[in-house]
């Protein structure tokens, strides 16, 4: 028997839930942790779990479902994907990096991922990868009306977008060839501080109308918003940046005489995603509905025939690349769970390309291990997860909806901040934006250093005794000193790391800790383990073992490891036998004022001041 929607009662065993009653569990529990007071307002307790991202974006403790933005598949402002089939959908489009400088290589390696899964070719030429003279050599034997190409020649971009067209035209390939010129001179501009010689988004403009007349598969601008992120940026702050970017962009196409919709059909964004998956999700998610809102007011047409990626004039083409920031040189292995994380979020979100990079693009050129792990990541979720085949995977999720239009809104109040100071350009000049993204980058530094913002085989869990494979040093551009700066979530670990390994280069040992652990083995083992991984994540070694022990272990510095009862019993006496037996420093783990006890660490201390502090005691050199 059927039973009507209206009947199905599928909690009816169950008491409705109420916000109020969950906010009294939610003050119980608080209470007993000390967060909260026994007659706290209720209003106040979802205050006490909220946060802020790291560009202001609101993380609330509890959506519901007043919380859902509405929206359907397939219809501006594409919140909610630009198709609206589902079943059958052919996924996205898997695309590859290639940095190799050697033209032979380089050309054996996309065709290597052409032939395993990959469907485009993303293509660093000039001071990034191989010549631009070279691309007709690197490009041999690459179908390019079926394997779309994507340049990104920096500098060069003019002359690497000549070369692509004439290689396109001699193959009598205009009509059918697919990709991009990767033409940015705004993303250069950022990166580097020095104006494009394409004469910025003018010189841009006048290949993108060629594009648009003699090859109607071509795209000729990508607006690679990465700088901003590699900066230190939010996502708000990254996507500011791309609308403005962007509608620098229409205005110099449609100045040259490309219709608004020939003007938009010219662009292609690219975003980074990272291990926040619904961070990155919603980012995605909320550049769609950016750029429709900009579309909507450029007077686009609302509908229009879908092209080969779907969607109308008003859908961005977003193209997802797995973050820079965020990848290690320390246990690298970890990257591709890092990446795999990024590269869900990025299908869940909808992007129209993604780029999955090797998982061992800190330590130089990858392998070929490397870039086979990277495309079967992608593969696996297309062919083994279907995640291809649902529109919208996190449609009716009220976080992910909440998110995507908070994320939204604080973006677009960054765009109108840039436009108000005279564009993008003007706003890279002056230093608002480098003064913008560097204050996001140090709040999130300060959660890194505390490790409320972990890094796996890094800040926790290191492997001191781990072997890094060997690379063949990639080529990188000279520095910048006029672009927006470089920033890595690992750097101030991995320099710690750095030093310690210097120090046991030169001197045989690595720098030691003694942990002088008071009591039996259960008493003490929790607080010697938390400090072990932290002091590990600065490369130094630990030994464990009674006060006692500390004058043979060789080391000069110690930390005290106990429950906080046999620190009133003990500690005291331990900090005065460590010190008599030659300790310049005694820390202890956990907190409390004990006579002879220095300095603490604990949960939520700046790790990285600790371990720095702790080489210089030992001696190691900077």
């Amino acid at each position: 028997m059927t039973v009507p929607p209206e009947e199905l009662e599928l909690a009816a065993a169950f008491p409705t839930a109420e916000r109020d009653r969950w906010r009294e569990m939610v003050r119980g529990v608080l209470r007993k942790s000390g967060a909260a007071s026994e007659d706290a307002p209720l209003d106040e307790i979802e205050g006490l779990l909220a946060r802020d991202s790291y560009d202001g974006v609101p993380m609330a403790a509890l959506y519901t479902r007043d919380d859902t933005v509405p929206g359907r598949p397939g219809l501006a402002p594409y919140l909610r994907a630009v198709r609206p089939e589902g079943e059958g959908l052919a996924g996205w489009d898997v695309r590859q990096r290639h940095t190799h400088p050697d033209p032979a290589a380089a050309r054996e390696a996309i065709l290597a991922d052409l032939e395993n899964g990959v469907t485009s070719v993303w293509l660093a030429l000039g001071e990034s990868g191989p010549p631009v003279e070279s691309l007709p050599e690197v490009l041999r034997g690459v179908h390019l009306d079926m394997a779309p190409v994507v340049l990104d020649a920096g500098a060069r971009a003019g002359e690497a977008a000549e070369a692509l067209l004439r290689l396109i035209t001699d193959r009598g390939q205009a009509e059918r060839a697919n990709g991009n010129l990767g033409l940015d001179p705004l993303g250069l501009r950022a990166r580097t501080g020095e104006p494009a010689p394409l004469d910025g988004p003018r010189g841009a403009a006048e290949l993108a109308v060629r594009c648009a007349r003699g090859f109607p598969g071509l795209r000729a601008i990508t607006v690679d918003a990465t700088a901003h992120h590699d900066a230190g940026g939010g996502d708000a702050e990254e996507l500011g940046a791309a609308i403005a970017a962007g509608v620098a962009y229409l205005r110099a196409l449609t100045g040259a005489g490309l219709s608004v919709d020939e003007a938009f059909g010219q662009l292609e964004f690219r975003l980074a995603v990272n291990a926040d998956q619904f961070a990155s999700i919603a980012k995605l998610r909320a550049a769609r509905r950016l750029w429709a809102r900009v579309a909507e007011v450029c007077g686009t047409a609302e509908g229009g025939q879908a092209d080969d990626q779907g969607g109308g004039p008003r859908a961005a083409r977003l193209h997802a690349v797995t973050s820079s920031a965020m990848v290690t040189r320390r246990d690298p292995w970890v990257n591709m769970l890092r990446t795999t994380v990024a590269a869900f979020a990025a299908g869940v979100g909808g992007a129209d390309a993604v780029t999955v990079q090797p998982f061992d693009v800190r330590l130089g050129l990858s392998d070929d291990f490397a870039r086979r792990i990277a495309r079967n990541t992608q593969t696996l979720l297309l062919e083994e997860s279907s995640l291809a085949r649902v529109v919208d995977p996190a449609g009716g999720s009220w976080y992910v909806e909440r998110l995507t239009e908070e994320t939204a809104q604080a973006a677009w109040v960054w765009f109108t901040e840039i436009e108000r100071a005279g564009g993008l350009a003007a706003a890279l000049d002056s230093g608002l934006v480098a003064a913008r993204l560097a204050a996001t980058w140090e709040r999130r530094r300060g959660d890194l250093a505390r490790r409320k913002a972990p890094l796996t085989g890094v800040s926790e869990f290191p492997d001191l005794a781990e072997k890094l494979p060997e690379r063949v040093p990639a080529p990188r551009p000279p520095a910048a000193p006029g672009g927006l700066p470089v920033v890595r979530y690992a750097q101030d670990f991995e320099a710690l790391r750095d030093r310690s390994d210097a120090h046991a280069a030169a001197t045989g040992e690595r720098p030691k800790v003694y942990l002088a652990t008071l009591g039996p083995i259960a008493v003490h083992t929790a607080r010697a383990s938390f400090a072990a991984n932290l002091f590990q994540a600065g490369g130094i070694e630990t030994v464990a073992g009674e006060p006692d022990g500390f004058a043979a272990s060789g080391a000069s510095v110690a930390c005290v490891c106990s429950s906080d009862r046999l620190y009133g019993e003990q500690a005291e006496d331990a900090a005065r036998k460590l010190k008599e037996a030659g300790a310049v420093k005694v820390w202890l783990a956990g907190k409390g004022t004990y006579e002879g006890v220095d300095a603490h660490v604990f949960a939520g201390c700046d790790a990285v001041a600790v371990l720095e502090t702790t080489l210089d005691d030992l001696g190691v050199n900077r």
